[in-house]
């Protein structure tokens, strides 16, 4: 293991606004919770994905041209015989919560799980009730809203044994933005987090208020995992998804299970471990906003909803047997297109999206889970995702070597997040306020 790297401060430019989508292929791309609104976005026209022909294992692809127009669905080979896909419905579990982004479950065989609020709450649900007393209030520690808050929960392996948890929010620090990545600890009373045992684990300023990322996810290596966003504006205009000397616009990795006087360290396999032009926390480069990412518990792969900024929305895909390095392709490429050049940027060791879609469809992607649950066999190995603008809820997977996608659904939730339980079942987390459950609809439903 090896030390983390110093943090290189940033100057602050002025804001911009957000645009556009799209859905391609096997594909599919959304822009974070906060940044559009129903009321002042067009209404999307229904339309279902279609396949594309990005290979489903390739970590990296090649285009000459990647700002021409994608085939159209008649160019398109299709697989001879894709299998059928069963139909959802959603079944409303939990409401009366306020600004939800994000759901996770401990694991600890509790059966408990827990719900970020925005403003700085988490709720704790034990046997489908939420508890009077929140979890967690660090309200007075962060800086809300819009695209900022209290934004992510993960809880180790070891929780049950350890009763510590972590979490990432936005707080100002003298007049500043910054994104903080902390650890808690229980109270002697394990339905309750002690908001004084906060030990930050890791801080970096934030030069606009968008795009602060803010998930973090235990990989199935035991390492955390914490996407962060390009730092905000719109174009990232200070190129930091490409930049190796910043952690915005990235996958960072690291190791907090050892006791250390240090807040963590450098697992000894991240991939620029010894490259001067990156920092040795970062994983995975040129990501605008990760808005919710996971890992496959059954195969370990990883899928990624990347923001789009004025065309596309994008799932990214990482194999189980990945070593780490992607260049996912943000400011060079949004989507399958160029964006910075705008025409003739080369793809060339870019890693591209296996999924893509754009303003007809939706206009702010939110990522989710691959169902591993035993409850419903027909949603065996479909990964899910969500339009928090249009509510549109897709499914994604592989089927004989080829990527596929499906809208699911087409509701009026704006869809925040997803949650997965012990169990397995997924959950639509709607940031009105509600928590429901994906089922597939059956006859005796």
């Amino acid at each position: 293991m090896k030390k983390r790297s110093s943090i290189l401060p940033m100057n602050a430019e002025p804001p911009e606004t957000f645009v556009r989508l799209w859905i391609i292929g096997a594909v599919v791309g959304m822009v974070l919770v906060a940044a559009c609104s129903r009321e002042s976005s067009p209404e999307p026209q229904s339309e279902e994905p279609v396949v594309a022909t990005v290979q489903s294992q390739a970590p990296t692809a090649t285009m000459t041209n990647p700002a021409t127009e994608p085939p159209s669905p008649t160019d398109t080979p299709v697989p001879p015989e894709s299998r059928n896909w069963p139909e959802i419905v959603l079944v409303e579990t939990i409401s009366g919560l306020k600004r939800p982004v994000d759901f996770a479950d401990a694991r600890d065989g509790s059966g408990r799980f827990y719900v970020v609020e925005q403003e700085g709450l988490v709720q704790l649900i034990s046997d489908g009730v939420k508890s009077e007393t929140p979890f967690l209030d660090i309200r007075e520690r962060v800086n809300c809203c819009g695209e900022r808050g209290l934004l992510g929960i993960a809880f180790p392996p070891d929780f049950a044994s350890t009763r510590i948890f972590y979490v990432n929010y936005t707080t100002t620090l003298p007049g500043s933005l910054h994104t903080r990545v902390s650890r808690f600890r229980l109270r002697d009373d394990a339905h309750l987090a002690d908001p004084d045992s906060e030990e930050i684990v890791l801080e970096f300023f934030q030069p606009w208020a968008n795009h602060n990322g803010g998930q973090l996810v235990f990989g199935p290596d035991g390492y955390l995992w914490i996407g962060t966003g390009d730092g905000g504006s719109g174009g990232d205009p200070q190129d930091n998804g490409q930049k190796g000397a910043t952690l915005l616009g990235k996958m960072l990795r690291i190791d907090v299970s050892t006791p250390t006087e240090d807040r963590y360290l450098i697992p000894a396999d991240n991939p620029f471990v010894g490259n001067d032009e990156f920092l040795d926390e970062i994983w995975a480069y040129g990501l605008r906003n990760p808005w919710r990412y996971s890992f496959d518990r059954e195969t370990g792969d990883l899928y990624i909803a990347d923001v789009g900024q004025n065309a596309w929305e994008e799932v990214s895909f990482q194999p189980a047997d990945s070593r780490g390095g992607e260049n996912y392709g943000w400011r060079f490429t949004e989507g399958l297109h160029c964006f910075n050049p705008a025409t003739g940027c080369s793809t060339v060791d870019l890693t591209l999206p296996v999924a893509v879609y754009g303003r007809e469809s939706g206009q702010s992607i939110t990522g989710g889970f691959v169902y591993r649950g035993a409850d419903h066999p027909s949603l065996q190995g479909i990964y899910f995702f969500a339009d928090y603008v249009s509510g549109r809820i897709w499914g994604l997977r592989q089927d004989g070597g080829h990527w596929e996608a499906r809208m699911m659904l087409d509701t009026r939730h704006s869809v925040s997040s997803f949650g997965e339980d012990e169990a397995g079942n997924l959950y639509v987390v709607d940031h009105q306020g509600k928590l429901l459950q994906i089922r597939a609809q059956t006859a005796e439903q």
